[in-house]
């Protein structure tokens, strides 16, 4: 059972839930009245983020991090603006690790180029480097970095270390580079929800059962989004550091800020056992704390879940999915159809089905999630003296560490695995986002992975190809792999069996990672691939601004891997413009062009070059905004021109900037919105110079049309609402457009062009 409280509600005792609505009862289980603002300030988060702030302010929190870590999809591009930034050294411990881009086995010197180039970083600035293979992101950071009480950025959306008392949040690298500049990452004080664990999880249920029972009460209504989710109540000791880290890391997929747990000896074991002992303190709520809602969750009732196609929060209970598959999967052909915008591509689901049963093609465990020490040694132990079968169905396990493979390895889970026909692989996160085992067209894959958007598994529907990809736990992963493919939760094959000790080893780690944190050595050279570019300059905002929309995308989210691809594309991320060629290629593959042909516009108007002779149209189009009341003098020559996209609510999903300055790159210079999917898309967006409008109104204008915006940098300096823009057509039509609320520094950054321009001018 997950249940959501409507409104506030205090925690007294660590145990004791209590309505706001009767706050009287506070009072008389703790024999003393305490206000809420007082009680507000009894939560984990707030002791953290009051340590780590700068401002004196808590409502307007400006925060430095004790550690950040990137991976080879974004340091690249972050140490890059950085350096243009006039960066000298790295401040605090920045960990490059190697989990994304690690295949280096087709496509020319790419990939490894761009390991050289961090490991030359780390060198000159003083950081630390993870080579490829040896761990992902997030397993190194819990198992070196993380520590009770401290704050980790992290450039990657499932920077969560909440079950090791860290409260970890992942962002675009813009906010990484203020972090190395020694600026602050700036945001309001988040509302706090309180995640209440009552009960045991049941033999069979795993950590991807718990959090997707989360995610899909919580995601659709908005819950906990941009809020911090603090896990409280006594069944956290009922389930190991490691278990817990497989919940904590999915808190991504339900929009939250950031996580924290209360902390107990076991997570005093698990740090002590990787040699950081003195990381430890207790964490727990005060003896009262204000949470501005509860989400109640009885451990003892959650059962084998399965997302399915295409979001984490599609979910089900397998039981009750096994029960009536055919109308569930109808729906997601639906949706299938709807994705793929193209009536000659076929996916299908009810085609699976066998005997009244789905059979699925593939399982992966892998990754942050999956792939954790303990859910690897109850997959192997479901496996063990079973087969996986010769048929169409086929299982790759990947460990998240070295140091994780080496314990499976002595403990026998290996061979378990091997023999029953599983194939092990390295430290690699290519199976969440699209760069490692993309299943055939028209396959189903079952993954203990983080995400399952749509193509984010690999498969290209604008050129025929589609699969997809349901979230199960590993331990149903393994139950259904020993059932020859044939959906089966877990609870129908477990014993008594505990899972053994981990013990930890890191000599692969003193072996192979350079740990060069305040080592750095200015006079060492950065070695450059041919394949890393630069930033391309881009042009300050000007007083007037002339949009053309480029794209309109009325699908209730769009996903930051729609706005531009995972998967082989990685190959680009260190090229901005090579990168940029993606943008929306498999939502709107005309986008790009529409988008380059704006920008040559607005290149020719910063080079001096008349924007009509660029463009023709253009002389019709300012001749109809000098007959807007107040812009009868308006020039052509100092109106910037840019592309625009409009979503209903875009950016759900992953951290990548890339998502946004792949559209600034090519010429975008707004979106226009209903509301944004999140926070760290929408800095991504003000980082790279763009205008965050929104409107409540649903768009009345189409791509090709103009949307003129006077006195936007006046907007800026003001309340940032009723901005009044125009659509330019056979008629001139009104837009009423706002902007949420924008820090003094985030006005600045527009203002600038971008977050590179800003810091030159500092």
């Amino acid at each position: 059972m997950v249940k959501l409280y409507e409104g506030g509600a205090y925690l007294v005792h660590g145990t004791e839930i209590v309505p706001e609505n009767e706050s009287a009862k506070v009072t008389a289980l703790t024999g003393k009245t305490v206000s809420k603002e007082d009680a507000k300030k009894g939560t984990m988060a707030y002791s953290i983020l009051e340590a780590h702030n700068t401002s004196g302010d808590m409502d307007k929190l400006k925060i430095r991090f004790d550690a950040m870590t990137s991976h080879d999809i974004t340091f690249v591009g972050i140490i890059q603006t950085a350096k243009a930034s006039g960066m000298e050294k790295f401040p605090i411990p920045y960990v490059l690790t190697n989990c994304h881009n690690s295949l280096c086995a087709v496509g020319g010197t790419i990939n490894e180029d761009d390991h050289v180039f961090g490991l030359s970083a780390c060198k000159k600035y003083g950081g630390i480097f993870v080579p490829p293979h040896v761990a992902v992101i997030h397993q190194y950071m819990r198992e070196t970095m993380a520590g009770c009480g401290k704050m980790i950025l992290g450039s990657d959306s499932h920077t969560r270390y909440g079950a090791l008392g860290t409260m970890a949040i992942g962002e675009g690298g813009g906010e990484l580079v203020k972090q190395l500049l020694r600026d602050t990452y700036d945001v309001n004080y988040p509302g706090v929800i309180a995640i209440y664990l009552d009960g045991k999880p049941q033999p069979g249920v795993g950590p991807q059962d718990i959090a997707l029972a989360i995610i899909g009460k919580v995601f659709k209504c908005g819950y906990v989004k941009n809020k911090v989710m603090e896990f409280v109540g006594p069944g956290i000791s009922t389930m190991t550091t490691d278990f817990r880290n497989g919940v904590d890391v999915m808190t991504t997929e339900t929009t939250c800020l950031t996580s924290i747990w209360r902390t107990d000896e076991d997570t005093k074991a698990f740090l002590t056992m990787h040699g950081r002992a003195d990381a430890y303190k207790e964490l727990n709520p005060a003896d009262v704390a204000y949470y501005d809602g509860v989400v109640y969750v009885d451990l003892s009732t959650v059962k084998p879940m399965i997302a399915l196609p295409f979001h984490p929060s599609n979910t089900y209970e397998i039981e009750e999915f096994n029960a009536n598959p055919g109308d569930i999967l109808r729906s997601v052909e639906k949706e299938a159809a709807r994705i793929a915008g193209n009536p000659d591509i076929h996916f299908s689901l009810t085609d699976k089905l066998v005997d009244g049963k789905l059979k699925v093609t593939q399982g992966i465990i892998a990754g942050c999630a999956g792939g954790n020490y303990t859910n690897v040694m109850e997959a192997a132990h479901i496996l063990k003296n079973r087969s996986c079968g010769c048929d169409e169905f086929s299982l790759s396990v990947y460990p998240s560490s070295q140091p994780v493979y080496i314990d499976l390895v002595r403990k026998g889970a290996i061979a378990d695995l091997m023999e029953a026909g599983a194939i092990l692989k390295t430290a690699f996160c290519g199976p969440c986002f699209g760069a490692g085992d993309t299943p055939a067209n028209n396959g189903f894959s079952i993954r203990h992975t983080t995400r399952n958007f749509p193509n984010r598994e690999g498969s290209k529907p604008g050129v025929g190809q589609m699969s997809a990809v349901a979230l199960m736990d590993a331990r149903s992963i393994a139950a259904t792999a020993a059932n020859g493919g044939i959906l089966t939760p877990a609870t129908d094959v477990v014993d008594d069996y505990q899972v053994p000790e981990y013990h930890f080893d890191d000599t692969v780690y003193k072996a192979r990672i350079y740990q060069g944190f305040n080592k750095g050595d200015e006079k060492k050279e950065l070695i450059y691939g041919p394949n890393i570019k630069d930033w391309p300059k881009m042009s300050a905002l000007t007083d007037n601004i002339l949009l053309k929309v480029c794209s309109k995308i009325m699908d209730p989210v769009t996903t930051t891997d729609e706005l531009i691809p995972s998967g082989e594309t990685s190959s680009y991320r260190s090229n901005p413009l090579g990168l940029a060629e993606f943008t929306l290629s498999r939502r709107d593959p005309k986008y790009v062009g529409r988008s380059k042909e704006v920008d040559k516009v607005e290149k020719a108007r910063v080079a001096g070059e008349c924007p009509m002779k660029a463009d023709p149209e253009l002389e019709a189009i300012f001749a109809k905004i000098k007959t807007i009341p107040g812009n009868e003098n308006i020039k052509a020559s100092e109106t910037e021109i840019g592309s625009m996209v409009y979503a209903v609510k875009p950016g759900d999903g992953s951290a990548r900037e890339q998502a946004a300055s792949c559209q600034r790159v090519i010429g975008g210079l707004a979106n226009i919105c209903k509301e944004y999917a999140t926070k760290r898309y929408r800095s991504n967006v003000m980082n790279w110079g763009m205008l965050p409008f929104q409107m409540e109104a649903d768009p009345e204008f189409e791509v090709g049309d103009y949307i003129y915006v006077p006195n936007v940098r006046e907007a800026l300096d003001g309340d940032l609402q009723n901005i009044k823009a125009y659509v330019i057509g056979d008629t001139i039509k009104e837009l009423n457009l706002f902007i949420s609320g924008m820090t003094p520094e985030e006005r600045k950054i527009v203002k600038a062009g971008c977050l590179i321009n800003y810091n030159r001018s500092r």
